[in-house]
């Protein structure tokens, strides 16, 4: 054999580097395929359709109080899996097992993975708080409550898409693209709040036409953990992005402010 079919023939390098860069797009479009999924069920969760275990309906049966005791547990282990793998701390030691390109397609999975235990595991308080009866009024209602979502998903193609799901990162990785530092960008709905994404699922969490307890609870501890996961984010973009305190100072965090018309006094002589 000689030395050229020896080269033709061994995988080399390159070659190897490039079934690495395809596995690690391959790993991240799996994770993406798992966030859609989990998304799409998270909307008929909270509007209690079509899917068997929702939010008010299909769980275990338990008392009240364990159950908001049970719930609540849910959503503890939640926020920690959401909130401390976004913290730069524990990326730059995650990143250590993890190749530094995937580190988001991991969060979005072990996201993915974390809400849909918290589905699965969901216990129903269907007692009703209110139920609105007349069609037309439900209509707007709900209309409203989609509304939330489609600013949720539009919120996540404000910037790159791809980027936020952990797509973009395995591309550029086997182009030999270095990632884009970041830096304070103020696209349109982030001049009117700081989190457009957070109000577009608190949008979605409370305006319903019928509130149980149960959606009352789920409202509640999401409500709680935009709070504290949107204080612990504001923390590290102070502290690593230059002018984002400033921006945080004049700018609302989930809801526009309402503007007072000025209107200048006229002294008749």
């Amino acid at each position: 054999m000689s030395e050229t079919s020896m080269r033709k023939s061994e995988p080399g390098p390159l070659r190897e580097g490039q079934r690495r860069g395809t596995v690690g797009i391959a790993y991240a479009v799996a994770a993406y395929g798992s966030f859609l999924v989990v998304a799409g069920y998270s909307v008929a969760f909270v509007a209690d359709t079509v899917v068997p275990l929702t939010i008010d309906r299909g769980g275990s049966e338990t008392a009240p109080a364990m159950a908001v005791v049970i719930n609540a547990s849910l959503f503890a282990l939640f926020g920690l899996q959401h909130s401390v793998m976004a913290r730069p701390s524990f990326k730059r030691w995650w990143t250590r097992l993890v190749p530094t390109h995937l580190e988001r397609a991991t969060y979005v999975l072990a996201t993915s993975v974390a809400l849909a235990f918290v589905y699965w595991q969901w216990r129903p308080m269907p007692s009703v708080i209110w139920d609105l009866q007349a069609d037309a009024l439900r209509a707007v209602v709900w209309a409203v409550s989609m509304l939330g979502w489609v600013i949720v998903v539009a919120m996540t193609f404000v910037f790159s898409h791809a980027e936020f799901l952990g797509l973009k990162q395995p591309i550029q990785h086997k182009r030999g693209e270095l990632p884009e530092q970041p830096r304070l960008l103020m696209p349109l709905p982030f001049r009117l709040v700081r989190h457009p994404l957070m109000t577009g699922f608190l949008i979605a969490f409370w305006v319903t036409p019928t509130m149980t307890v149960g959606h009352l609870v789920f409202a509640t501890l999401s409500t709680v953990y935009i709070l504290v996961g949107v204080w612990f984010e504001e923390r590290d973009l102070t502290a690593n992005l230059p002018g984002y305190a400033d921006y945080a100072a004049r700018t609302p965090r989930f809801f526009p402010r309402l503007r007072r018309a000025r209107t200048r006094a006229r002294v008749s002589p």
